[in-house]
């Protein structure tokens, strides 16, 4: 079995703070005693020669996991927990301890297959295409699990794929006169800004479908009367003139149609500024 749940001090950061979000109600807390105790007793029947269930013999950990990150990206990791789990497979709790042998590393593993989705290849020897793929993965794969976006990249690697990944970007730098320090803040900064762009888009698109809710109650002339006020509000009295003229232009900065063209625009700029300090990797101006 994994090592108790209930005992973070092993766990890497990601996964404490997985733990924080996960837990701290009274209920929360006799669920995660009682998965505990459904863990003990599995182990000892395995330790005893014990197998499971005949119907449970089909199952396998690919479906445990895979049915955990579908629960998270529909409602977050808050509503992941083995007896959901279970009931979306049609199984009893205790099937699942003899595949996974507790949340702390079902959690494990479900970051593992966010960042399974992301794999940094070997490095090309073109250093600007090597961090553009990379960027591209990560956002795709947050796009698909925002949930992920709270565990991923702020702390050390959250497993061996993560490190691996990791290892790897550090080798696309390799040889270019750059040192650890200079290394480490560019994959800092490229993480950063990725991960900031696909949280804004992320709420983006939550507030889009918030929005398309409220006004599936509208009607047209409520719509264009909530716009007209909001306009009005803007350029009421001269306040806001530059708003104002971004307005006539317009330009909707949140359009679902540019969010491409804005990431894109963003991550060149960044690679532009890691090219000028690559030129000249003594440069601190």
């Amino acid at each position: 079995m994994g090592e108790d749940p209930e005992d973070s001090k092993g766990l890497s950061l990601p996964l404490r703070l997985f733990y924080a979000r996960s837990g701290g109600s009274g209920d929360a807390m006799r669920e995660r005693a009682r998965e505990r105790q459904i863990a003990e007793h599995v182990n000892r029947r395995r330790e005893n020669g014990g197998r499971p269930s005949p119907r449970a013999r089909g199952l396998s950990r690919v479906d445990i996991v895979d049915a955990a990150v579908t629960i998270a990206d529909a409602e977050g990791t808050e509503a992941v927990s083995m007896r959901r789990i279970a009931k979306d497979l049609q199984m009893g709790v205790m099937s699942l301890y003899w595949y996974v042998g507790s949340k702390e590393e079902l959690h494990r593993l479900m970051l593992e297959t966010v960042t399974a989705e992301i794999e940094v290849g070997d490095p090309s020897g073109d250093w600007r295409s090597d961090l553009t793929g990379y960027a591209y993965n990560t956002r795709a794969a947050l796009h698909r699990h925002p949930w992920a976006i709270d565990y991923l990249g702020g702390g050390p690697p959250t497993g061996p794929t993560d490190a691996r990944n990791t290892d790897r970007l550090i080798g696309t730098l390799d040889g270019l006169g750059l040192d650890v320090s200079t290394v480490m803040w560019i994959l800092m900064t490229l993480g950063t800004y990725v991960v900031g762009a696909a949280l804004r888009e992320i709420q983006e698109m939550r507030w889009q479908r918030a929005f398309d809710e409220t006004m599936a109650g509208m009607t047209e002339a409520e719509i264009d009367t909530a716009y007209g006020e909001f306009e009005r509000e803007i350029r009421a009295h001269g306040r806001y003139p530059h708003l104002a003229k971004i307005m006539d232009t317009g330009l909707d900065p949140d359009a679902p149609e540019t969010r491409d063209e804005r990431f894109e625009f963003g991550l060149s700029c960044l690679l532009d500024g890691f090219a000028a300090r690559i030129k000249e990797p003594g440069s601190r101006s």
